[in-house]
């Protein structure tokens, strides 16, 4: 297949181009780091925490291979929150080292930077699957009723709405996820399709944050997703399902000098709200005399 460019391209000092010398400076054993807190997300339930700007967050998986659904906000200002298909555009459909999740508009900035990825080295499989997925979004009970006539309480969208409720948060805040360790592609018919979790004990995703964040994750039912949910082989895939961990980091002081919180684009423009000037009929009956 010829390579085709991509349509979104970063010019001289675009700001999709990063120091990568200093994201790799902040991975475990390149700089002094300690850890503040550890967060337990038992499986097929969810949790929500925030993370200071200049912290490093890890997901990790401590017994076996397991999906999370995440989700993330700016802490300050829940309107600015992840936006999931401008970062498949900057970025791609499958994240990792040193790619980064981008915000909403008019915002339009980095929320994270991955800093360290153990799956990194999966790349693209026989079938074309690939992992930490951008591509679709999480499983809900609205779509699952659609497909089977049944309710089920513990979606990842209802996972992840019970986990922000506390934080002043609703069900609207909700949006697509970053789907963390899930493997996935399209099919010869331009199909999303869902594999098997390659992810194994002690793999994980790290992510450095580049303002307070208020993130959330969702263990989700599907387990590693080798079972079927919907079809004619589903079956309930509860022995698959695993619990997750989330680790946050506080960095060093020295190990921070010279970064700072990125700023918005300087769009300046009114989004043409206010009529030109000009008239341009006017001027274009000018012209034609």
């Amino acid at each position: 297949m010829a390579k085709v460019e991509a349509a979104y391209r970063k010019g001289p000092d675009s700001k999709l181009t990063i120091d990568k010398r200093f994201y790799a400076s902040l991975t475990q054993g390149k700089t002094q780091r300690t850890l503040i807190d550890k967060i337990s997300v038992p499986l097929r339930s969810g949790k929500a925490w925030k993370v200071p700007a200049g912290h490093v967050f890890r997901v990790l998986v401590p017994e076996g291979p397991q999906v999370g659904d995440f989700n993330m906000w700016n802490q300050h200002d829940p309107r600015e929150k992840m936006w999931a298909s401008r970062t498949r555009q900057l970025q791609s459909a499958h994240v990792s080292t040193f790619d980064r999740i981008w915000s909403t508009l008019p915002f339009l900035r980095p929320m994270v930077t991955i800093i360290d990825d153990t799956l990194a080295d999966y790349g693209q499989d026989d079938e074309g699957g690939r992992v930490h997925d951008l591509l679709g979004t999480r499983c809900d009970p609205y779509v699952n009723h659609l497909l089977t006539g049944d309710d089920f309480d513990f979606h990842c969208h209802s996972n992840l709405v019970r986990a922000v409720l506390p934080f002043g948060l609703t069900e609207f805040d909700v949006h697509d996820v970053l789907n963390i360790f899930q493997c996935t592609g399209l099919n010869e018919d331009d199909q999303y399709f869902m594999k098997a979790c390659p992810a194994k004990k002690g793999d994980y995703l790290e992510f450095f944050a580049e303002m307070d964040l208020l993130c959330a994750l969702s263990c989700c039912p599907g387990g590693d997703l080798s079972v079927d949910l919907w079809g004619p082989d589903a079956k309930d895939p509860l022995s698959t399902c695993h619990p997750l961990e989330v680790e946050i980091y506080q960095l060093e002081e020295a190990a921070l000098e010279g970064w700072q919180v990125p700023s918005s684009p300087n769009y300046r423009g009114g989004h043409g709200m206010q009529a030109p000037a000009i008239d341009w009929q006017v001027r274009k009956n000018a012209i034609k005399g």
